[in-house]
């Protein structure tokens, strides 16, 4: 069983900073990578940011210059750093953790919203 919780979110105004961390536990010695899925009321999940295992990135093209991902091996903990934020940004982020055969496993969420 794979155990995926998140931290962080809330309100921030736009220009405003937020930083979202994310731990896995359990079943994950085959873990590759990572990362920090969004969704607006109405749209479909997107990507924002993952990362490997062996430390390889890939941004969202709205997102970069602006948030940056980063890993801990040692918690199994990625964070995402989130500055210059936009209203844009908000809506639900999920965490998400792959491992090898394609298995997926997902946070509950956390709201971030960014007012204008």
């Amino acid at each position: 069983q794979v155990r995926v919780v998140e931290s962080g979110g809330g309100l921030v105004q736009a220009g405003g900073s937020l930083r979202l961390s994310c731990e896995a536990s359990g079943f994950i010695s085959s873990m590759t990578t990572m990362g920090w899925y969004r969704q607006a009321p109405e749209n479909q999940r997107e990507l924002v940011s993952d990362i490997t295992t062996s430390g390889g990135t890939n941004y969202a093209d709205s997102v970069k210059g602006r948030f940056a991902i980063s890993f801990d091996n040692a918690k199994n903990r990625v964070s995402l750093q989130m500055s210059s934020l936009k209203p844009e940004d908000s809506g639900t982020y999920y965490c998400n953790v792959k491992l090898n055969r394609g298995y997926l496993y997902w946070g509950q969420g956390t709201q971030v919203t960014v007012s204008s």
